[in-house]
């Protein structure tokens, strides 16, 4: 697969890293081309720096990994608005969140929502926002991986999403559409707002085991 990263932080170069060890092409690019090119050496021979202008033409995925303050701008550097990313797959990992309060910065919709607005005809899936570049890849027993949250209206392009976030170590739960992004969002706030009251987020979250949860269900039915 013909992967587009778009940003040159540690996030994009961890994902990179571990989907040019999976087989995929890089293409990595932002609005500093030295960054880019600096970002596409450290992933490695698979990893090529481009204009971010060649995107809509080279790539099967776009995967958005910026900050929420350069969302809107990093989407008009591919031609978003203009309509480039009509019928592409792009997955948002962006955190629109305040760090240190865990306050989530659009006051309304969601950072997925925007990029759907935004770039208009872009087949938007909501995913790996939760999970620090760190993360990846995930090499443990596969009934231990984590779970990524994801949400989007397109089967096709939730599909192209699971086969990375598989490609990465992990596993995969569709939550729903694109509507549920606001919620996948907001879990990134209360992660942070755990962490900024001292705590490890893991332990705020009871464990359950869902078989155990289906077969109290049919037995209440």
């Amino acid at each position: 697969m013909n992967v587009g990263i778009l940003g040159t932080g540690n996030l994009a170069v961890t994902l990179g890293r571990a989907w040019a060890v999976a087989g995929h092409s890089l293409l990595v690019a932002g609005r500093n081309p030295l960054h880019a090119s600096g970002a596409a050496d450290q992933i490695g021979p698979a990893a090529e720096a481009v204009d971010p202008s060649d995107f809509p033409t080279r790539v099967d995925v776009l995967v958005i990994a910026v900050a929420w303050e350069g969302l809107e701008a990093a989407l008009s550097l591919v031609g978003g608005p203009r309509g480039s990313l009509a019928g592409k797959t792009v997955i948002d990992c962006t955190n629109p969140v305040d760090y240190t309060t865990g306050e989530l910065k659009p006051a309304s919709g969601s950072a997925a929502a925007l990029v759907a607005h935004t770039a208009p005809g872009a087949r938007v899936v909501k995913a790996l926002h939760l999970f620090a570049g760190a993360s990846w890849p995930y090499v443990g027993p596969q009934e231990s991986a984590p779970v990524v949250a994801i949400c989007g209206d397109e089967p096709r392009a939730l599909d192209r999403a699971a086969v990375l976030i598989q490609d990465l170590g992990g596993q995969t739960a569709v939550v729903g559409g694109l509507g549920s992004a606001r919620q996948l969002e907001e879990a990134a706030g209360f992660v942070m707002r755990v962490v900024a009251a001292g705590y490890n987020p893991r332990l705020a979250v009871p464990e359950v085991d869902p078989a155990l949860l289906r077969a109290t269900q049919t037995t209440t039915e």
